[in-house]
């Protein structure tokens, strides 16, 4: 059993730190749209009231998210990384350094999710008060992208799935490497009552 256990436990870093790296891959491209569609749009950063389309402002209120954002993902890349420095991957009994190390990348993993979804949802709506009519109009004007799309905020819902599923696979691991080392700890002392 402790074979097939272990060889899942590095599957389960693996998919941790894969997760890690598609999160921060999303913080890159969050912005995308944003950007083709309204950095143009505001005359003057300076004054975000002169504006050729009514609540392009977003792209400039999302950037502090944007920045946070990307800073936290590369910190669930370095815990994801602290996984396989403590060699949570491959030890056989799991000591202090693997219990938190887990810890530390689910906790971190849940608070990014949680953090980032309600972040992402408010901007969403905002997105949705732009002036589309207005910003098709600039776009034909000055041969700009023009996008009425949400997919840079609706895909956060499988991205932060696939963080989320990481964390429980992780934390289900733990919880299996305890049974396993309890019930390999009471088959040692039936072997010595034994003897």
């Amino acid at each position: 059993m402790y074979r097939k256990q272990m060889k899942l436990q590095k599957i389960f870093c693996l998919i941790a730190l894969a997760a890690s790296v598609v999160v921060f891959i999303y913080s890159l491209g969050i912005m995308t749209d944003l950007y083709d569609c309204l950095f143009s749009t505001i005359m003057d950063p300076s004054d975000l009231s002169s504006t050729m389309v009514e609540g392009s402002q977003v792209y400039y209120y999302m950037q502090d998210f944007n920045r946070a954002f990307l800073s936290r993902s590369i910190v669930l890349i370095l815990l994801a990384c602290l996984l396989f420095i403590v060699n949570t991957d491959k030890r056989r009994r799991y000591y202090i350094a693997n219990y938190i190390s887990v810890g530390l990348f689910s906790a971190f993993d849940i608070f990014l999710v949680v953090w980032a979804h309600m972040q992402i949802q408010a901007y969403k709506a905002l997105w949705l008060q732009v002036d589309f009519a207005a910003l098709k109009e600039f776009s034909d004007m000055f041969k700009s992208a023009y996008t009425e799309s949400t997919f840079w905020f609706d895909i956060h819902y499988a991205v932060f799935g696939l963080a989320l599923i990481a964390a429980g696979l992780l934390i289900f691991n733990v919880y299996w490497k305890i049974c396993l080392m309890k019930e390999e700890q009471r088959l040692i002392e039936e072997g010595k009552e034994v003897a």
